[in-house]
Order: structure tokens, then C-alpha cells, then sequence
């Protein structure tokens, strides 16, 4: 669905959530994708094996991590890896020089949440992130605002989950056909 309306990457979350899937799920959905379609793995604290076996297994084009890891981690994954980071504050801007990752994917803070928050942060802090490599924004992005986010950001993509769910790993398919429509118009 997301792809009919546009999509060009697809996230397939590992991690515990709500939208977490299996290895044999991804496989499914990967086999029947139209080629040009980014596939990626979305991992929190994974073991480096594991990351790359299910890389491997479900024929993923990228790693998006959203733990700890540090930049050893990404470097072993590298140019296939995007760090993501929650911004409380402008102190994240001295954390982006120390990772090799082909984008920094920037995320709402949340103390229990390591994800899809539903809740947007300071774009000040992303507009600037784009000086240390490419940003795909996330955080409380939903069709309502990712024209007004992409406007002041000028992110490289945009990153969305809750903003177009009717409820927690449950998409609506109308939010996210008007998510991508307003992105196209931009």
C-alpha cells in the first residue's frame, strides 16, 4: 500500500514494538516489491551478527539503528547503515561528527520510548544537523505537517510512522496516502 502511493523506502522494525515483525514476514513483502524500493531493518542494540544475518536473509538494502551503538558499530555496516538520534537538544550536533553512516535519522526524545513518539521536536536543531551529512526527519511528522517541516528543514528524506497510524502499528491507509501526497507537492 505504501508503495502504490508512493513510497520509496520501506521500514521493517526488529526491535520490540508494536510494529515489530518476523524475518519470515519481511520475506513475504520483500519477494513481491517492484524493484528501486529501499528495503531497511530498523534494530535497537542488536548483536552486529544478527543485524547482518537478517540484512542478509531478508535482502535489506540498509541498517537503521536506533540504540546505542556506537561508531564502531556503524562503521562495521558502512555505507549501509543509518544512526538515528533523539534530540533533546542542540548537544546532538557534537555526537553526528563521530559516526560514518550514509544518514542520520533524527527522532523525538522520549525517556521511555526509543521511537515512533508521535511527538515533533525543535526542527531548529535538524536544520542545522544538515551541515554534518544527510538528515531524514522524523518525530511527529503526519500529512498535516511534513510540508512545514520539510520547508524549514530541507531534509535528504522524511521518516514516518505513528503520524499515519490508526492506532499503534496499525496504518491508515488514507493518512498515509495524504502523508505522501503533501510530500510530492513540496
Amino acid at each position: 500500500m505504501a508503495v502504490e502511493y508512493g513510497a520509496d523506502a520501506l521500514g521493517f522494525v526488529f526491535a520490540p514494538s508494536p510494529r515489530q515483525v518476523t524475518i519470515e514476514q519481511v520475506q513475504a513483502i520483500v519477494a513481491k516489491l517492484p524493484p528501486f524500493i529501499s528495503k531497511v531493518g530498523v534494530f535497537v542494540d542488536s548483536p552486529l551478527e544478527v543485524v547482518k544475518r537478517t540484512m542478509d536473509v531478508c535482502h535489506l538494502n540498509l541498517a537503521q539503528l536506533h540504540g546505542s551503538e556506537s561508531p564502531e558499530f556503524c562503521q562495521s555496516l558502512s555505507p549501509r547503515v543509518i544512526k538515528s538520534f533523539r534530540i533533546k537538544d542542540e548537544s546532538i550536533l557534537n555526537l553526528l561528527p563521530q559516526y560514518k553512516a550514509s544518514a542520520f535519522l533524527l527522532d523525538s526524545y522520549d525517556a521511555s520510548l526509543l521511537g515512533g513518539t508521535g511527538k515533533s521536536f525543535n526542527w531548529d536543531i535538524a536544520k542545522q544537523a544538515t551541515g554534518y551529512g544527510r538528515i531524514i526527519l522524523s518525530g511527529g511528522l503526519n500529512p498535516d505537517n511534513v510540508r512545514q517541516a520539510i520547508e524549514l528543514v530541507h531534509p535528504y528524506a522524511v521518516d514516518v510512522s505513528s503520524g499515519v497510524e490508526k492506532s499503534p502499528g496499525k496504518k491508515d491507509h488514507s493518512k498515509v496516502k495524504a502523508f505522501l501526497e503533501a510530500v510530492r507537492k513540496v
